[in-house]
């Protein structure tokens, strides 16, 4: 594979990854559903477990860089079975996120052409994906930069405006902490409604660790993956943890439309709302647009990521081999016809009776991402050990994770709670509820099944510290 990927590519896939409708859109949510204060916590508790996982991938794909990423280090580290689990769930995860952008995508161009039909967005979208990843990974690389670079303009232009409303300089008087003391307290709704928000911020920040696998193609892995990696905790401490603060104390956590945000409704974004109240009257328009970009770039990198792993899995033998197979320009065609046959047939899912096949779909892919992140530190605690074990100097490391073992740690920790805290209202209602049950935990038993399947069939067990593959690829 060829080694296109700068520095500015892998900061902007690990940034873009991270800034999308969950910031957009479900930030609101969050504020209406746990309050300002703890709305802020939650997001704050997940921005210091997804640093540590970046820092944990760091390690990794700095030492081992290659398109596999979770599925080469899962089966080198910890075991073929679970190698083989954690690449298909990552595969799984991506392919079917490709099939709900394209739902996501047609709801919001609908907002200037209302008529129109959603199979020909969905097509024109699909195409548009396929195409920048069919030219090269420069193609994808290059359109992510420029789909991040829109989404961080407009997040410090709302930060600057919602600081200039705080202080009372734009927008009218100025409303200092008054909403964060609404009510006598900045947190509502109880400790179930913050491991709610909790589950919701986690989703928001999931799609940094593609990182990981576009290091397979970047030019100098050992230099910019570090760099990315550095830049990237400073960037979720501003787009993130400073825009729910800004939105906490410009809009009052009982308001009524924080309830409504949804991609079906741009008009009550809470960016919108704060744009709107800054008098700025064409906010919902540049906010559907910023918001279709970010549904777009959140496609275009599930495309590439699920391509590229499934390509590496052919390549070990885990997928079928003719899926392992290069054209002229580095790209795994075979891999990446298969992906976008799955998203499509998933996003086609939903033209038949109520859509209840395509939402089982993206719901049982809810939890996959948690299960990857599990992975990363799984994996990562596994490395440093057999690196130490085998006589090598951590200073031997391109790039070295501090809080060593504490950071894999509590990334597993974290993930454990909202993996297992997925739904927990399904068993606090006056009866189980176990249809919420199922659609919730459904991708844990598959993700077990498939893992021990593998175990079983192929008789794989656990591989000693002393015998994990350290050994790097040719640069």
């Amino acid at each position: 594979m060829r080694k296109t990927f700068k520095a500015r590519h892998l900061t902007m896939i690990a940034l873009g990854g991270s800034i999308g409708t969950g910031l957009f859109l479900a930030s609101g949510g969050a504020i209406a559903t746990s309050g300002p204060g703890g709305a802020l916590l939650a997001y704050t508790a997940v921005g210091i477990m997804v640093y540590f996982l970046m820092t944990s991938l760091g390690e990794l794909a700095t030492y081992l860089p290659d398109s596999g990423s979770f599925s080469t280090y899962g089966t080198r580290f910890v075991s073929p079975a679970f190698g083989f689990a954690i690449g298909w769930n990552f595969w799984y995860n991506w392919a079917v996120t490709i099939a709900a952008e394209l739902s996501a995508a047609t709801v919001i161009i609908k907002y200037w052409f209302p008529d129109s039909p959603s199979i020909l967005w969905s097509l024109l979208f699909l195409l548009l994906m396929f195409g920048l990843n069919f030219l090269s990974a420069r193609g994808y690389g290059e359109s992510e930069y420029w789909f991040a670079i829109i989404k961080i303009i407009t997040v410090i232009v709302f930060l600057t405006v919602g600081v200039l409303m705080i202080f009372g300089i734009m927008g009218g008087k100025a409303v200092g902490f008054s909403n964060f003391e609404l009510g006598g307290s900045s947190f509502h709704g109880g400790f179930f409604a913050f491991v709610g928000v909790f589950m919701a911020a986690g989703f928001s920040f999931q799609g940094t660790e593609l990182v990981g696998v576009a290091a397979g193609e970047s030019e100098n892995p050992r230099r910019n993956v570090p760099l990315a990696i550095r830049r990237v905790f400073w960037r979720i401490l501003i787009f993130y943890i400073f825009a729910i603060l800004v939105i906490g104390l410009l809009i009052p956590y009982t308001n009524p439309d924080l309830l409504r945000s949804g991609i079906d409704d741009i008009g009550v974004s809470p960016f919108t709302i704060v744009f709107n109240k800054a008098g700025l009257a064409i906010a919902a328009s540049v906010m559907n647009a910023v918001i279709l970009s970010s549904v777009l770039s959140a496609g275009n990198s599930g495309m590439y990521a699920s391509t590229r792993v499934l390509y590496a899995m052919a390549k070990d033998g885990m997928a079928p081999r003719a899926l392992g197979r290069l054209n002229r320009r580095g790209v795994p065609v075979g891999a990446l016809l298969v992906t976008t046959a799955v998203g499509m047939l998933a996003f086609l899912a939903s033209f038949f009776g109520d859509g209840a096949v395509y939402n089982w779909l993206l719901n049982a892919s809810g939890m996959c991402g948690f299960i990857n992140w599990l992975g990363i530190a799984v994996c990562h605690y596994r490395f440093r050990r057999a690196f130490v074990k085998q006589g090598h100097s951590l200073e031997e490391l391109p790039y070295r994770a501090r809080w060593f073992p504490f950071g894999p740690l509590f990334a597993l920790v974290l993930c454990l709670i909202a993996v297992f805290g997925q739904n927990l209202g399904a068993f606090t209602g006056e009866s189980i509820d176990w249809y919420g049950i199922l659609v919730s935990y459904i991708s844990l038993p598959l993700f077990l099944l498939i893992w021990f399947g593998y175990r079983w069939f192929r008789k794989s067990r656990i591989v000693p510290l002393d015998q994990c593959d350290l050994s790097t690829h040719p640069e």
